[in-house]
């Protein structure tokens, strides 16, 4: 249904074109500037009709109205009787869509209303191509205007055209893949290959031979010789996830590499030289890991030459509508459900949550909100929003009064337990209360509710209050 806003003094006006045009067309009245100027910055209808016909102060205030109207790029029909053509005309050739006469041809009317409505949607739609091309999008699949990612899509230009070895951290879920692809597909490579592999998901037994590659017979159950994904990359890009979660015997593997640029096949003493561009990333504190002997500090160093941080989905929120709506078109796409958009409430929730799973997790939000969705634009009673954090925190409320009272009781030592925590990641933060929520990995509303339990005369939360504001 194409929404028509209609601006006229002539009240009969409506009630005619709604009759004549039918139910494709929905005919929005107003008489008052002001009412049309918001019904215009509230995006409710797709097509305006300027009725220039009405005495001749208010004339000059539609023909003025109606070039704002076109200044801002909103499709506008002039209609207007033979003794105002030439006006009419001139508003077309400024740039509104069409002109027709009054009385109007019904017939040529709703053609000129439907090609208006189309025209506007391919202009968008080039908008957001040329937008695309220019900004976020030259990073790839990336999506976000935040200063945060604004910050990210800087670094991977900066990297995109070296040979640099590159490491991105970040929790699970924020796109250290996507990342990795862009700084594949911006740089010279874009034509060669881009292998992915997941250090964690291959077995300790087999990530040597996966890596390397083998001869023929070079171990039990080989029937012939394999390419490893170094060889695979070729020129390319070679992506190590999770590097983390490699073994310090195949961390001595992969250093050997890095310092001589070239490796052998599992059964091969044939040296092949290392040509494609490693890219490495990790959920895990590799810097922690080096401390507790986990991690080999010369491999850190040799990985650690450009390193992106990847950051979290609750960090940046102002970015979450443009990734629903990404999300939205993919999957309306995908499961053949014609999607119109989110509802202002589902967006507010969709922001207000913590996401603990981040991207990945919005992505499977959405996915099952589509399905769920009656209609044709996802509700807040559609999202499947759950917490871990949050469901331990209301099993906190509803603990028995009593048992929680009693001396000694399990769930009254966990609590205080948590309680402690809390102040002391505030103290160690100086009273920043998101860094304090960060290293607990949870939300900022929960260590609310745990440091408002640490003094009954709430003096602690007051002063971390305080702190924070300066701070701030």
């Amino acid at each position: 249904m194409i929404k028509i806003g209609l601006y006229s003094e002539d009240r009969t006006l409506r009630p005619l074109l709604a009759s004549a045009l039918g139910k494709d067309f929905q005919v929005l009245f107003e008489s008052d500037a002001e009412a049309m100027s918001t019904l215009v910055s509230s995006r409710e209808c797709d097509v305006l009709i300027v009725d220039l016909n009405s005495n001749r102060d208010s004339m000059r205030e539609r023909i003025e109205f109606s070039r704002q109207l076109i200044a801002f790029n909103v499709p506008l029909v002039v209609m207007a009787d033979d003794g105002l053509r030439s006006t009419a005309f001139e508003l077309v050739r400024n740039g509104a869509f069409g002109y027709c006469r009054r009385p109007p041809s019904i017939r040529d009317l709703k053609t000129m209303l439907s090609r208006a409505c189309e025209n506007s949607s391919l202009k968008q739609q080039l908008q957001t191509v040329q937008q695309r091309l220019e900004e976020p999008a030259s990073c790839d699949r990336l999506i976000g205007s935040s200063p945060q990612m604004k910050r990210v899509y800087q670094l991977i230009r900066s990297v995109a055209s070296l040979n640099a070895s590159v490491l991105i951290t970040g929790a699970s879920g924020t796109g250290k893949e996507l990342i990795a692809r862009a700084i594949h597909n911006l740089g010279s490579r874009a034509s060669r290959p881009f292998v992915a592999v997941s250090c964690g998901a291959i077995p300790e037994t087999l990530i040597e031979a996966e890596l390397f590659g083998h001869e023929k017979g070079a171990f039990t159950g080989t029937v012939g010789a394999r390419e490893g994904y170094f060889e695979q990359s070729a020129d390319g890009t070679l992506f190590l996830d999770e590097i983390g979660d490699l073994s310090l015997f195949t961390q001595v593997k992969l250093l050997r590499v890095l310092q001589q640029m070239e490796f052998s096949r599992l059964g091969s003493s044939r040296l092949i030289p290392l040509r494609a561009r490693l890219i490495f990333a990790t959920h895990r504190d590799l810097t922690q890991l080096v401390t507790e002997g986990k991690f080999r500090q010369d491999l850190f160093y040799r990985i650690n030459v450009m390193r992106i941080e990847s950051p979290q989905l609750q960090e940046h929120p102002e970015d979450i509508p443009a990734i629903s709506l990404h999300f939205l078109q993919k999957y309306a796409l995908s499961f053949q459900k014609p999607m119109e958009g989110i509802e202002p409430e589902a967006l507010e929730a969709l922001q207000g949550y913590s996401w603990p799973g981040n991207v990945r997790e919005l992505e499977n939000v959405m996915q099952r909100a589509i399905i769920l969705a009656p209609g044709q634009m996802v509700r807040a009673e559609d999202l499947t929003l759950s917490n871990p954090e949050e469901e331990a925190s209301a099993l906190d409320d509803v603990v028995d009064i009593a048992d929680y009272q009693s001396a000694g009781s399990f769930e009254r030592q966990i609590h205080e337990y948590k309680v402690k925590l809390a102040v002391a990641a505030v103290r160690e933060n100086n009273g920043n209360k998101t860094l304090a929520a960060r290293s607990l990995c949870i939300s900022r509303a929960y260590l609310h509710r745990l440091i408002r339990l640490a003094e009954p005369d709430q003096a602690f939360e007051q002063n971390a209050n305080a702190r924070e504001s300066v701070t701030a």
